[in-house]
């Protein structure tokens, strides 16, 4: 994925285009000619975090219109006139960050943020926006309207976290550490048949793995699955896969990882030998190699901790680390 386009329909609206691009780390177009504003659009769906059209808010509406999915994997879409007077958040207010982006935009060049989503408007607390803010993800996706829905009520919703909470909760939020909840922060898979709570799951899991040349990413997957399983954790905590040099362009590993959205770092074998631990090292791997485990030690280089040692079926090997994680209560742009 990559990160922020704009498209533009004017000269006036270009060099605005151009000005937010360069202040966002982003890129710029001019609709025209090789550049149709479908095609720019499809792309963009498929291929970018966020879309700012300078222009008219419809035009965007129903350039969007057939490429929209869910608002877990669509793109944050803001639409900004080229005078800059309105910033405009149209698609992914929270999970995609449309709002936020709408303020940055709002702060760089003195446009109104025309926000609408009902949290926001009432200062209600946004819990697919503090999930965001907390590098989260949350399922049921469905499950944040009712949790919202209660809060917009004026009722309280209890939070039960897998860990402490740095800062005061936000009005409306009540902090449980068992029992029912309408929210939980956690690492776990829901529970088989029971009603759920909304997870807020944060993405810090790393899988290290090692494979056989030309292992397929079915065989892959499925052994990075069933060791998630194992550990009792749900996939939507996979941050990225690791591994050792020699498998960067290995083709199942490099599919899996555009399937899954998942960050792939690797590391030479020197990197890994170097690592402190207990490692499940095979003499055959090193002797391959040049390091005793591939797996084990990708993850814990990457900056893990390991909690599922090495896993192996199928020609794949799969160990499981954990990132640090450390969460507030911020929910807010700032």
């Amino acid at each position: 994925m990559t990160g922020l386009r704009c498209i533009a329909f004017t000269d006036k609206g270009f060099a605005l285009a151009r000005r937010l691009a360069a202040a966002l780390d982003g890129t710029a177009v001019r609709c025209g000619g090789d550049v149709t504003l479908a095609g720019w659009t499809a792309e963009g769906f498929e291929q970018a975090k966020a879309l700012v059209f300078v222009g008219a808010a419809g035009i965007a509406v129903r350039a969007c219109a057939p490429c929209l999915k869910s608002k877990d994997v669509d793109p944050a879409v803001v639409a900004v006139d080229e005078c800059a007077r309105f910033a405009v958040p149209l698609v992914s207010g929270h999970l995609g960050g449309a709002n936020d982006l709408a303020r940055q935009i709002v702060a760089l060049c003195g446009a109104q943020a025309v926000i609408t989503t009902a949290t926001d408007a009432n200062g209600v607390f946004a819990v697919d926006s503090w999930a965001v803010r907390q590098g989260c993800t949350v399922s049921p996706v469905g499950g944040i309207k009712r949790v919202s829905a209660k809060l917009l009520a004026g009722e309280k919703i209890r939070l039960r976290s897998d860990w402490p909470i740095a800062g005061t909760p936000p009005a409306g939020v009540l902090p449980v550490a068992e029992g029912p909840s309408d929210v939980h922060l956690t690492l776990a898979a829901p529970a088989e048949g029971e009603r759920e709570p909304l997870r807020v799951i944060p993405k810090i899991l790393l899988a290290g793995i090692g494979c056989r040349k030309g292992t397929p990413m079915a065989d892959i997957e499925a052994a990075v699955l069933a060791a998630l399983q194992r550990a009792g954790a749900d996939p939507l905590a996979v941050k990225g896969v690791t591994s050792i040099h020699c498998k960067g362009q290995e083709p199942g590993l490099l599919e899996l990882c555009r399937v899954r959205g998942w960050e792939f770092t690797t590391f030479s074998p020197e990197v890994l030998a170097a690592q402190q631990g207990d490692f499940t090292d095979s003499e055959f791997v090193r002797k391959t190699v040049g390091t005793g485990n591939v797996c084990e030690r990708s993850a814990v280089a990457a900056g893990g901790t390991l909690i599922l040692q090495k896993q192996a079926g199928k020609g794949v090997t799969v160990a499981l680390a954990r990132l640090p994680f450390s969460p507030d209560w911020r929910w807010q742009y700032e």
